[in-house]
């Protein structure tokens, strides 16, 4: 019989390994994995970027919603369509803060890194 003390123990361990392993889909290799079907081919997504835009897509946010913004971390990270759902405005304030997993990026990215970022992806309809 397991120990309250024991309990608590392994239900923290738990925790931690669940969170380890969620936070492990977002890394890995920066292809961002193949695309779902009917799917634009590699590189169409990227191709209309400004190259800075393209440069901090590529090493911040290419890990969870890969090459293709095909989203590699569930359907909600797929950014393929996500003007068609979201206003500039508020891929801003998702960018900034962060959403569930998707951590905010108010401290390491400049404003208008976030800003073209937005703008950008605000066009993807």
């Amino acid at each position: 019989m397991l120990t309250p003390k024991l309990t608590i123990q392994l239900a923290k361990w738990s925790a931690i390994l669940a969170l380890v392993l969620s936070l492990a889909a977002c890394g890995g290799s920066p292809t961002g994995g193949g695309n779902p079907a009917g799917s634009a081919p590699k590189g169409d997504y990227l191709k209309d970027a400004p190259s800075d835009i393209a440069a901090v897509y590529k090493s911040r946010c290419l890990g969870c919603h890969g090459t293709d913004l095909q989203g590699r971390v569930g359907a909600n990270t797929n950014l393929q369509q996500v003007g068609s759902r979201m206003s500039a405005e508020e891929i801003t304030a998702q960018i900034e803060q962060g959403k569930g997993l998707m951590p905010g990026f108010a401290d390491s990215l400049s404003q208008q890194e976030i800003d073209g970022l937005a703008e950008w992806l605000a066009s993807k309809q």
